[in-house]
């Protein structure tokens, strides 16, 4: 983009993308643009990967826009992608959820109906769009949504498609596109995609198994995870993670999470033949790459099933991890669990985030990783040891049999968690008098006992719930103030297991209508 400027999705009656520019052709110092694009110290910024560059800091160096002139703000243009359902036409709700990236002048984004879109960053205009054709009367677990977009520029001489987007849909493509003109790359994969549940065990129904998010591209390469619906049964989908090549699309390597060499020190985390029963532990959100080390930097998220781990005994690593992938190999170089034996559906939904921490004069390259704890771990991005302490606390133990929970989880000294990790009674609210009273009344019955208080057949009140804490919007990084900046979410969700023999009754009386089954 010529002119500084940021970049805003607004979502309401309609979705659309508006750039905002400030006193179009000056800069902060009052010199024109063309006059600073000149000088030393001047740069024209892009937005090159989902979180701003591979690492995901989410930070740009653009300064035309500051707090003395932010007020003066105007619409530039508007672009409306039509692309929304209510659940009325189609069986799911849309979401925009896409962040676009802006390289040589070109806004590339995704809409919920996982169009990809190529607009002119200085004007709006559409330059194409590509409809991959989903089925929109599908049931996809996720919604009707598409994180966004990647690209990678083909350096070789002579290159046929010298800039390529790539996009993983919600019904399980991967698909490469000209940049130039938006159409497939005929020779990547079979005539610019690939079915990517190809290879993928335990699929038995459509959308239960999709892509929400954009893929990350390292050394030629193009990396995808996948959104498992993890708690429909133990033997969900298997949550590999996948290396394709950026120019052919052909399969240079895969890991899965779940060990499944007897052989692997993780395996041992793993009783019986629970390795094999189970699924999931996939990596959802958006996967962090670091060029220099030539490290893919994964979030994964828990075992199937969720809430009950009776038939995943032992902590359960890889799930529930940030771990470290050679990019050319896919072999693990560290790992460090998040949680053990997840029983909340805590996945690592943020994004790892890539920086550069100064402690004491001395520069320390680092990964830093939120939870849906509200826990925030600070790694070295070289070894996986914490730079922050982390210890093992104790947590409450399982009344429900069969269950073995870990009898410790992972808790940073370090900064203190994001989020309060208690929520009780007295915090009940309502609009009336009423409301209150019955809504502490309700949270009196559910046992609760702290963090990390397990599910149970009586009722467990679980904060700060499973899309509390950090999740997939993620965080920014200020490197000359050392600042992080995030939202987070305070969710309480009220957990019931029910015994299989009590499973039908419960079931039906929920299909009547009944607010909530009783059991």
């Amino acid at each position: 983009m010529r002119r500084a400027g940021t970049i805003r999705l607004i979502a309401g009656d309609w979705l659309a993308v508006a750039a905002m520019l400030c006193m179009p052709g000056y800069t902060q110092s009052g010199t024109s643009s063309k006059e600073s694009a000149q000088s030393n110290d001047a740069k024209v910024d892009e937005w090159s990967s989902y979180g701003g560059d591979p690492g995901g800091s989410r930070f740009s160096s653009l300064t035309e826009i500051n707090r003395t002139n932010v007020q003066h703000l105007k619409v530039a243009w508007t672009y409306r992608t039509g692309d929304i359902s209510d659940g009325a036409k189609h069986p799911r709700r849309s979401g925009f959820e896409a962040t676009p990236i802006m390289v040589d002048g070109t806004l590339y984004f995704s809409t919920p109906y996982n169009r990809v879109v190529a607009l002119d960053a200085e004007t709006g205009a559409e330059r194409w769009n590509y409809d991959p054709h989903i089925d929109l009367d599908r049931r996809y677990s996720e919604g009707l949504i598409n994180r966004g977009v990647s690209t990678w520029a083909d350096s070789r001489p002579g290159s046929r498609y010298p800039r390529r987007i790539f996009i993983a849909t919600i019904d399980a493509r991967l698909i490469c596109l000209q940049a130039a003109t938006g159409k497939p790359c005929a020779d990547f994969g079979a005539a610019g995609q690939i079915d990517l549940r190809q290879g993928i065990p335990n699929i038995i129904r459509e959308g239960e198994y999709e892509e929400t998010s954009p893929p990350a591209v390292i050394d030629g390469l193009v990396v995808v995870g996948s959104s498992v619906a993890d708690n429909d049964r133990v033997a969900s989908p298997g949550g590999l993670v996948r290396a394709f090549d950026a120019r052919t699309g052909s399969l240079r390597w895969s890991w899965n999470p779940i060990p499944q060499d007897s052989r692997d020190p993780a395996a041992k985390t793993w009783q019986g033949d629970s390795r094999a029963k189970t699924g999931a532990a996939n990596a959802w959100s958006v996967i962090a790459v670091d060029p220099v080390r030539h490290l893919v930097f994964v979030p994964t998220g828990s075992a199937s099933p969720d809430y009950y781990g009776g038939e995943r005994k032992g902590d359960n690593k890889w799930a529930n991890s940030v771990v470290a992938l050679h990019a050319q190999s896919g072999k693990l170089a560290w790992g460090f669990p998040l949680v053990h034996h997840d029983l909340w559906d805590y996945d690592t939904a943020s994004p790892p985030l890539l920086t550069t921490l100064v402690r004491g004069g001395v520069q320390r390259p680092v990964v830093i990783q939120g939870n849906k704890t509200g826990n925030l771990f600070v790694l070295d991005r070289v070894s996986g040891n914490p730079v922050f302490a982390v210890e093992e606390r104790q947590v409450p133990r399982s009344d429900v049999p069969g269950e073995q929970i870990s009898p410790t989880q992972p808790t940073p000294v370090v900064p203190p968690p994001l989020t309060p990790q208690r929520v009780g009674p007295d915090d009940a609210w309502g609009v009336t008098d009423e409301e209150r009273e019955a809504c502490r009344e309700r949270m009196k019955k559910l046992r609760n006992d702290g963090p990390f208080t397990p599910p149970s057949v009586s009722g467990s009140l679980i904060y700060p719930g499973n899309i509390g804490g950090m999740n997939w919007s993620g965080y920014a990084f200020y490197p000359a103030a050392q600042i992080l900046v995030t939202n987070t979410l305070r969710v309480p969700f009220e957990v019931h297991l029910i015994p299989r023999d009590r499973y039908a009754a419960a079931e039906s009386a929920a299909k009547t209508g009944q607010m909530r089954a009783e059991v």
